[in-house]
């Protein structure tokens, strides 16, 4: 009988099978990019230990400690999966790995695709930005008078099963698993206010 490969290019085939199977690490430990907007994390202590959460809903008031990763940070992806994603990024004096969750189906968008929304591979600048926006980008709140663009970076990438359109004049964001705020912009672009 006729093999259609040779035995050593059957566990080749087979191997690559197994890897894409289990989907290990795609970006090397040397691959950096930054964040076009806000990334907000909870700080979740298990058993004495810090384990660090983000998600796609962008939980701007998360339980438990809330830290903000800043726009423009540098971040290192360290592995992606169907439903989630981890890198690590320098919080202060330290290096913290997080879990960012993903959902596929209520972002209606690859989690590759996702990522090349909320990430670029060079330095993102903020100096464009307005005052108001510059403001809340650091508190990362939506204040009254900032642009789309500021809100955006601020709260992050609105999840699209809730806001389906960024020229939407109203958009949702949680505040945590169970909260949500609107934010709501006038006919110029700008925030005139948010609802809980």
């Amino acid at each position: 009988m006729k093999r259609l490969l040779p035995v050593g290019k059957i566990e080749v085939v087979l191997a690559l099978l197994a890897v894409s199977l289990l989907r290990l690490p795609v970006f090397a430990d040397e691959s950096f990019f930054y964040t076009k907007y806000n990334i907000h994390v909870w700080d979740h202590v298990k058993r004495g230990k810090h384990e660090y959460h983000a998600s796609y809903a962008n939980y701007t008031r998360p339980d438990g400690g809330h830290i903000i990763i800043p726009a423009g940070s540098q971040i290192t992806i360290l592995d992606k999966r169907r439903k989630e994603f981890n890198f690590r990024v320098e919080s202060g004096k330290e290096k913290i790995e997080v879990e960012f969750e993903y959902h596929e189906p209520r972002m209606g968008m690859t989690l590759d695709q996702y990522l090349e929304k909320i990430t670029s591979p060079k330095p993102v600048s903020l100096d464009h930005l307005s005052s108001i926006d510059k403001k809340g980008v650091a508190e990362g709140k939506a204040l009254v008078g900032m642009s789309k663009e500021g809100v955006i970076t601020a709260l992050g990438y609105p999840a699209t099963h809730r806001t389906p359109s960024l020229d939407s004049g109203t958009w949702i964001y949680w505040t945590n698993r169970f909260n949500a705020i609107s934010v709501e912009f006038d006919e110029k672009g700008k925030v005139k206010g948010t609802k809980d």
